[in-house]
């Protein structure tokens, strides 16, 4: 977006996880390594049942998370046995790239493009929420709040129910105003 704003007239980014702002990134971003680690070394389950522990933490990360016990998969209706795979996205690349990414804010504030920093109701305190309202601080607005959690606008996908229609109601206001 920064490369090429003219492209882009509104841009609402909805709870960016930007693990790299928040007050305790050097806790954060060792959970987020932690998390790929553990997906690496032990398979998809044993890495989203990581991942759901972290994301679900509300506050600063602890100072041990990184190195506490990985949850058991099956508390979260997940296999723990290991199929071999390595091929998802999330946990294999973007849990880090994406948590450690250090936007260029001074190019940011200099851009055309209408940056909207969104938050929702239901996720206050927890990591993405949090690297929301970081970014949103930084570029010197207020976080836009929209209804639901982080997956706010899922209508049950991945399980998740969300509030989609309320959302889509606040999102349209938003690119109107």
């Amino acid at each position: 977006m920064t490369a090429q704003p003219e492209l882009v007239r509104t841009l609402v980014a909805h709870e960016p996880p930007l693990a790299s702002l928040l007050p305790d990134s050097a806790n954060a971003l060792a959970a987020c390594r932690a998390v790929h680690e553990t997906y690496l070394q032990r398979g998809s389950g044993y890495g989203m049942a990581h991942f759901l522990a972290l994301i679900s933490l509300r506050g600063p990360v602890p100072t041990d998370f990184a190195s506490q016990s990985v949850p058991d998969p099956s508390a979260f209706g997940m296999s723990a046995t290991d199929d071999g795979r390595r091929d998802d996205p999330m946990l294999g690349s973007n849990v880090v790239a994406v948590t450690h990414y250090r936007p260029d804010l001074e190019r940011l504030r200099r851009v055309s493009t209408r940056i909207v920093i969104g938050v929702g109701s239901g996720s206050s305190g927890e990591i993405a929420h949090r690297g929301g309202e970081a970014i949103a601080e930084r570029l010197g607005q207020s976080p836009v709040i929209f209804p639901g959690a982080h997956g706010g606008f899922l209508g049950g996908e991945y399980g998740q129910v969300g509030e989609p229609a309320a959302f889509a109601a606040r999102l349209r206001d938003v690119l109107a105003g």
